[in-house]
């Protein structure tokens, strides 16, 4: 095994290339080939995370695509947002979202609480 640092776009196409064939032989756990999978996916992970970091979504945008992923209607937020009027402000941009809010929609949604605090686009 021999696995390292991942310094430029060569090196990361190399190592995608490794761990393709990795993930392609699904070595058994404990294995020295599950190991080398283990560790070039955690580099790969960090050169990804240092040289394409991903904008976390506008919050109003992440509450409608998890509405529409759970097949949800407003009146379904009313016990994370308030009542029927409060979601469709919230939803229009019209009224921003409270830390009560924030924290329910995080509980009840699955929602980063990251991406719900963010200003609105």
């Amino acid at each position: 095994m021999l696995i390292q640092p991942i310094h430029t776009k060569a090196d990361y196409k190399a190592a995608l290339k490794a761990m393709s064939a990795l993930v392609e032989a699904d070595p058994q756990r404990g294995t020295p080939q599950a190991d080398e999978l283990e560790v070039l996916g955690a580099l790969l992970e960090f050169y990804e995370a240092k040289h394409y970091p991903l904008e976390l979504p506008d919050p109003i945008e992440a509450i409608k695509f998890r509405m529409e992923q759970q097949g949800l209607k407003p009146k379904d937020l009313q016990p994370m947002i308030g009542g029927l009027n409060r979601v469709y402000e919230v939803l229009s941009r019209k009224r921003p979202l409270s830390l009560a809010m924030v924290r329910r929609l995080h509980a009840g949604l699955g929602i980063s609480a990251d991406c719900l605090i963010r200003e609105t686009a």
